[in-house]
């Protein structure tokens, strides 16, 4: 009897049926970076790299579901686990955020390990928790709106730059920060030379202008709003 060598596209229904039974075991589906389909192509890509590994003699769904099984973990585990407080996995933890080994009781900066994992991890691990849009509405829409429109913001500090500087320290500022020149070119164009022997030129001129934009730029952001 002739061997039939099965490729991975001859499989594809086996496989999606093998990744859909885990579906409802996913848990970051209110994380929009990381939702189902992404989750299925990283699978479908684990899977489609480890084929040479199945055995064709034998059948395909204990092993795809084993496969399966695994990444998942894997991925939870990437997403959350490495990141999820120490507390988890302690001896001292009495459930809830209550601790055996520090003083007040609370898994909290008091044991060394929960002040690393603060210091290190927390944000971390807080970017990365999933919640629910339906029970977080207050929080997202009272959240204050950061968005600041840097082209407003860059048009308004240059009205004012150019007000505040000489002509020709604007047109160096120009040059450096919205024409994007480099200070060899500002240094050419402004006829600025140096007798200083490994120095480029204009090399303390371009220094000393950028230390007055610096002050400038300083002063405007306390004298008026430009975002």
């Amino acid at each position: 009897m002739e061997e039939i060598n099965y490729k991975f596209e001859d499989k594809i229904d086996d496989i999606n049926e093998a990744i859909e039974k885990k579906r409802k075991k996913w848990e970051l589906d209110a994380l929009a970076s990381v939702d189902y389909d992404d989750v299925k192509q990283i699978i479908m890509t684990h899977i489609h790299k480890k084929w040479y590994l199945w055995d064709q003699s034998r059948p395909i769904k204990p092993w795809l579901y084993r496969l399966v099984s695994n990444q998942f973990k894997n991925i939870l585990r990437n997403y959350y686990g490495n990141y999820a407080r120490p507390c988890l996995r302690c001896k001292y933890n009495s459930g809830g955020d209550l601790c055996l080994k520090t003083p007040s009781g609370s898994q909290c900066g008091e044991c060394p390990l929960y002040r690393d994992w603060e210091n290190c991890k927390k944000r971390a691990y807080d970017i990365k928790l999933p919640v629910t849009i339906e029970n977080h509405q207050y929080e997202i829409y009272t959240k204050q709106d950061n968005y600041i429109d840097l082209d407003e913001a860059t048009r308004k500090l240059s009205l004012e730059m150019e007000n505040r500087l000489s002509k020709k320290q604007f047109i160096a500022f120009r040059m450096l920060f919205i024409e994007n020149n480099s200070e060899e070119e500002v240094a050419k164009f402004l006829g600025y030379k140096t007798n200083e022997k490994k120095r480029t030129a204009g090399y303390k001129q371009i220094k000393n202008l950028r230390k007055i934009f610096q002050e400038k730029a300083a002063q405007i952001l306390k004298d008026i709003d430009i975002c």
